[in-house]
């Protein structure tokens, strides 16, 4: 089967002031019930620290959805773990679970933003042994908890004492952490943007991943999901779950989707780009990515699930997506596309893909 869903960084009018982040957070809790509603499968609230995304405390967001939903999967998208302590990520992610009834997740990356690592006094040129140090601790608590209740842990049923050693943190002596997560395991997923140095390490550890495709065809993508199932497969482990993240709206007509979607989308790009010496994005390139074979999902109900089932014939993703709220993205259309997405697109998905599979 697969799991459908939504991300977003909760995008905000930078000059907007009080108003707009109040506006916001309450759309966003919003857009997390209406996906519960309509049966989506799984939230993610991206961490940013800028003033164009409201989400620097994810987490904190996620249980105040938590608190007025009851069956969808909340997760981070992502965690910037190199610039996090992992203790403490644990510990929240914990209190999430307890709060949810065991529905969070941790989606661990390393950012593509940087701003997160002057704010809390990183260096970026340990970019990448920040991030494997800290994964490693994160794992251990992970495991540590997980054990919890089994042969040879502590008899008050807690989790096991950690000791762990690192260069960018100070290290742990036989410490304990607590709260203890609904779930055993709780989930940690890692997400990459194309490094297969990173794909091979989430394969080998064990972990599920998602890819954020943002530009580019799909299709070139493919290889990263042969390659995380492979490196799983010497590192004896069974399959794993595999996601993809895009960017797209669902909307009743196929030019009232990409006509909306433009403006706040390419005015989003466009800024991003600017900062990375990239040139504007056009209306043609846009028109090109909304097509079959495209970065895109933006049409009606039935062009979006064929796409995504496209999707599935190439990838076999076991989780798809979509990052609808970009930009100043009017509320309605989103709150629409995310009714399209779960009433009409994800049970004929779901329908195709458990008929091709039992056949």
């Amino acid at each position: 089967m697969i799991e459908l869903g939504l991300y977003t960084f909760a995008d905000v009018d930078p000059a907007g002031g009080r108003a707009a982040h109040a506006r916001r957070m309450t759309d966003l809790v919003e857009e997390i019930v209406l996906a519960d509603e309509v049966g989506l499968d799984v939230f993610g609230l991206g961490e940013h620290h800028r003033a164009d995304y409201l989400a620097s405390a994810p987490v904190v967001a996620l249980a105040a959805g938590a608190a007025r939903t009851s069956r969808i999967r909340l997760s981070t998208a992502v965690t910037v773990l190199s610039s996090e302590d992992p203790v403490r990520v644990w510990q929240q992610f914990s209190t999430l679970d307890l709060v949810s009834g065991g529905r969070a997740e941790i989606m661990a990356g390393r950012g593509s933003f940087i701003e997160s690592f002057p704010l809390f006094g990183y260096d970026l040129g340990d970019y990448d042994e920040l991030f494997t140090e800290k994964l490693d601790l994160l794992l251990a608590l992970r495991d540590a908890a997980t054990a919890a209740g089994t042969e040879g842990a502590p008899s008050d049923g807690g989790p096991l004492p950690v000791t762990w050693q690192g260069s960018h943190r100070a290290g742990l002596v036989q410490q304990r952490v607590w709260p203890l997560p609904a779930q055993q395991p709780l989930p940690v997923w890692i997400a990459v943007g194309g490094t297969p140095q990173s794909v091979v390490r989430a394969g080998a550890l064990g972990l599920p991943m998602v890819v954020a495709i943002i530009g580019g065809e799909p299709e070139r993508f493919a290889p990263l999901a042969d390659l995380h199932r492979e490196a799983a497969r010497r590192s004896g482990h069974g399959p794993l779950p595999f996601g993809l993240g895009m960017h797209g709206l669902v909307a009743d007509t196929t030019q009232a989707a990409a006509d909306t979607f433009f403006g706040p989308w390419s005015a989003v790009m466009t800024r991003i780009g600017r900062e990375r010496g990239f040139a504007p994005v056009t209306r043609e390139a846009y028109d090109h990515g909304r097509t079959l074979r495209g970065h895109l999902l933006i049409g009606s109900p039935d062009e979006v699930a064929e796409k995504i089932l496209f999707l599935h014939d190439v990838f076999g993703m076991t989780r798809f997506c979509l990052q609808s709220a970009i930009g100043v993205m009017p509320h309605a259309a989103v709150l629409r596309s995310i009714e399209l997405f779960g009433t009409k697109v994800a049970p004929v998905v779901r329908a195709e893909i458990a008929k091709r599979q039992a056949g």
